[in-house]
């Protein structure tokens, strides 16, 4: 059992970790949506629906470059270097293997999806596994010692090389192979930073028994993120395969905004979750009130987002990336309202994994996986807004599954568990309520009495609502609940104790 003074250093670096994390995630995001919005601009349907056809058969093959074996870095409790040198050494010759394999079958993969110009953008993507393979132990080091200011740093750097590069090709006309050159800068740019701001390298040797020891933890990983993979990808395959890349390419823009605000709302304190979870293992009472805090705190930021720009996309899409992607609009509404039960589920495997239960998370993701993939061979052949309805469908109705788990190996309680997200709720309902009067306000008087364009008027209206809904939703915090402000405010007091001596 930890010490008072252990427990009280784990939640300083968990706190310091949740600034850098933030930093790191909403710096690479914002960069990120300012080059998609230029890229969206830039380019068609068609260039990011033949990224998205060669992303399908690469990101498979990625699963297997790590093999687990940095998730079972992070959780291990007795590390030693020989675990470190052979899963560097491991996932590097993997990583190789998997290239030239990718390489070979690139002219089936177009041959199954009937579009042989993804053949030369697989070939040339195909070097991310190298590149991952050369920094993913070094990553796995900084994760697991709370070193997010490291990871923020080079996450930064190299997604504004990225962009850069992307940017530069797409206005040079070079078209899809903007994407191409702008993923494969980032990850250059990845493997550079990590060897730069860490200390450990490599030796050259390997140990069967830590090899044993690693695989042993990561071969349930390894199944996880297959099964996460059917999850996450399977709605893309049958897009790809039963309709055309054009139509993949709007269901892949609208998917790309929604897991971007995912990444902002909730990615932050998921990333230092497990870490932080980890060393808690031995203490359940003290897990489950990490966890009830981790969904308490995002659920406050997850519901207000996903659920306003639902209502706000038609006006979003059309002002921040043009007419021609308002096919991308319904999806996006249907999407999104997925991601407030995404915000606490988000914790369910971590804390699963946290608890050396992989297994559990396997059979999970297991259920999952027939659960999408079955829900989007029925849908898809009305189209890429069934895709998203039957997404979003299947997500709600399994969801009591992960609690049931959870309440066994935690002992959670389903009263605590759910009020958690009853203020959020509440909050959003008065919100909802109100953005819809500011619109239906703004089209029957204001929009008349101004003769200004389209353009102009998305604007106004986008700006007035996302005004006007931020203070009725903290308003109605503020009356019904104030208690969850004062966690905020106990929040960035830990961040920025300096500011909170200021009177």
């Amino acid at each position: 059992m930890e010490s008072p003074k252990q427990t009280s250093n784990l939640r300083q670096k968990a706190v310091k970790g949740v600034l850098w994390s933030a930093i790191e995630s909403w710096g690479k995001q914002v960069v990120s949506f300012g080059v998609f919005f230029l890229l969206a601009r830039l380019l068609g349907p068609q260039a990011f629906g033949l990224v998205a056809l060669s992303g399908i058969f690469l990101s498979f093959l990625q699963i297997f470059v790590d093999q687990g074996f940095s998730t079972a870095i992070v959780q291990r409790q007795d590390l030693e270097t020989e675990h470190l040198d052979t899963a560097f050494w491991t996932n590097l010759g993997v990583s190789v293997v998997l290239a030239a394999l990718s390489i070979a079958c690139s002219g089936l993969v177009a041959v199954f999806f009937k579009e042989p110009k993804i053949v030369p953008i697989i070939c040339w993507l195909s070097l991310n596994f190298v590149l991952n393979g050369l920094s993913s132990v070094q990553q796995a080091i900084l994760q697991r010692s709370l070193a997010f200011k490291s990871l923020a740093i080079r996450s930064l750097i190299a997604v504004v090389v990225g962009g850069v590069v992307g940017i530069i090709l797409a206005f040079l006309g070079f078209g899809v192979w903007s994407l191409v050159g702008q993923y494969l800068a980032n990850s250059v740019t990845q493997v550079i930073a990590l060897w730069w701001v860490s200390d450990w390298r490599p030796r050259f040797r390997f140990s069967q028994k830590h090899f044993k020891e690693l695989f042993a933890f990561g071969i349930n990983v390894t199944g996880i993120n297959v099964l996460n993979f059917v999850n996450q990808n399977s709605d893309n395959l049958l897009i790809g395969y039963f309709l055309d890349s054009v139509a993949l390419g709007y269901y892949s823009v609208a998917y790309r905004i929604f897991m971007i605000v995912t990444q902002l709302m909730i990615s932050v304190i998921q990333k230092i979750a497990m870490p932080v979870f980890s060393r808690l293992q031995q203490e359940p009472e003290k897990m489950r009130k990490a966890f009830y805090n981790a969904i308490s705190f995002t659920s406050l930021v997850a519901f207000p987002v996903f659920i306003g720009i639902s209502i706000l996309s038609p006006d979003l899409i059309v002002a921040i990336f043009g007419e021609k992607w308002k096919t991308s609009v319904p999806v996006l509404q249907i999407l999104t309202l997925v991601g407030p039960l995404y915000a606490g589920f988000y914790y369910n495997g971590t804390v699963i994994m946290a608890m050396g239960k992989p297994s559990w998370n396997l059979a999970l993701y297991c259920i999952q996986a027939i659960g999408n993939f079955t829900c989007f061979w029925i849908a898809v052949r009305w189209g890429i807004v069934a895709v998203a309805a039957s997404y979003v469908f299947r997500a709600y109705i399994m969801s009591p599954i992960p609690i049931f788990v959870l309440k066994k190996l935690i002992n959670i309680k389903l009263t605590t568990y759910l009020q958690q997200y009853l203020t959020p709720l509440v909050a959003t309902l008065a919100m909802v309520a109100g953005i819809l009067g500011i619109k239906s306000l703004f089209n029957l008087s204001i929009k008349n009495l101004f003769n200004f364009p389209d353009i102009v008027n998305s604007y106004a209206l986008l700006a007035l609502c996302i005004v006007g809904g931020f203070l009725i939703y903290t308003g109605t915090i503020t009356l019904i609940a104030p208690q969850h402000l004062q966690q905020i405010r106990n929040l960035l007091s830990s961040l920025f104790p300096k500011m909170s001596l200021k009177k």
